[in-house]
């Protein structure tokens, strides 16, 4: 267990993912995020709240990520995921990129997304249900 999460899923890193030291590429710690986000989406199963969650739209704003170690080839990789914070249209979730083998923080990568109507191009707010559940989700530590 890491402090502070409840979901993780682990992966390998294989050899498309390196480069000829290799180390992984930078741009394989976003996809590793978005795997474990992936992972962790399922896990929540919050598709019985029918179409307002299943046919919610929402698109990063941000992505940061925080470098601690490189992940090397043939490592297993646990992504811990959670949901930072919940706000009126948008929501943060946070994925840390650990060695499966040694606990050890790779990096840190932070989430911003917003819930937005794709007709319009613009921000709408969580609607109540769904916005409930991803609290519920965010305070489940």
């Amino acid at each position: 267990m890491r402090e502070g999460f409840r979901f993780s899923t682990r992966f390998r890193v294989r050899y498309s993912e390196i480069d000829g030291q290799k180390i992984v590429f930078n741009s394989r710690y976003l996809e590793y995020a978005d795997a474990g986000i992936t992972e962790f989406w399922r896990w929540a199963d919050l598709g019985d709240l029918g179409p307002i969650w299943t046919q919610a739209e929402f698109n990063v704003v941000r992505a940061t990520v925080e470098f601690k170690a490189a992940l090397r080839f043939d490592d297993m990789v646990e992504a811990w995921v959670r949901v930072d914070r919940v706000g009126n249209s948008s929501m943060t979730m946070r994925v840390d990129l650990c060695h499966a083998d040694t606990g050890a923080l790779h990096a840190q990568v932070e989430l911003v997304s917003v819930h937005v109507d794709l007709d319009a191009r613009r921000a709408v707010p969580i609607p109540e249900e769904v916005r409930a559940r991803l609290l519920a989700l965010e305070t489940k530590l």
